[in-house]
């Protein structure tokens, strides 16, 4: 009996490290937005998207311009004008103003479609690389210290970041 109870002991220790085992993981984190900062593509991506906006804005401070100019010389002669003329002018300042408005709103899709154009490659870039460390080093979980449900505290022995730009050859 004794026997018997010390061998069930013996194989509920054991079972019980063997459970342990299995149920260990292997947890790192990330600091993304800084290993996107160091990526030299991001700089470039940056200094082009910056050139695309500004030719927008380049057209739209003309667009504005002339509205104020056209907007100057129609209250400058406003009292002399004929009715209809009153009219005329109205609806050019008018036309003038929603083309303004429809340059704006398509500038700031375009420049969004292009932003995502020039990052996807580079996010694209970061998560292989990401990926790449997870499996080389059999990490369970690689969380991002920028997420919204972020990591409130942890040890700077399981941030990866380092690993995972020495991979991508950033300093």
């Amino acid at each position: 009996m004794k026997k018997l109870i010390l061998l069930f002991a013996c194989g509920l220790m054991l079972g019980n490290k063997l459970v342990a085992q299995t149920t260990t993981l292997k947890i790192a984190y990330i600091n993304s937005a800084m290993l996107l900062q160091s990526m030299p593509e991001r700089i470039n991506a940056d200094s082009a998207l910056a050139k695309y906006t500004r030719s927008f804005q380049e057209q739209i401070e003309i667009m504005t311009k002339e509205f104020q100019t056209k907007l100057q010389v129609f209250q400058a002669g406003e009292k002399t004008m004929t009715d209809a003329m009153k009219e005329v002018k109205t609806k050019e300042l008018q036309d003038l103003q929603s083309r303004i408005e429809s340059t704006q709103q398509s500038a700031q899709e375009k420049i969004q479609t292009k932003k995502q154009d020039l990052y996807t490659p580079i996010l694209e870039k970061a998560d292989k690389a990401i990926k790449d460390v997870a499996k080389e080093k059999n990490y369970d979980y690689i969380f991002d210290v920028n997420s919204q449900g972020g990591i409130v505290f942890s040890k700077e022995e399981y941030d990866i970041t380092p690993i995972v730009k020495a991979k991508m050859g950033i300093k």
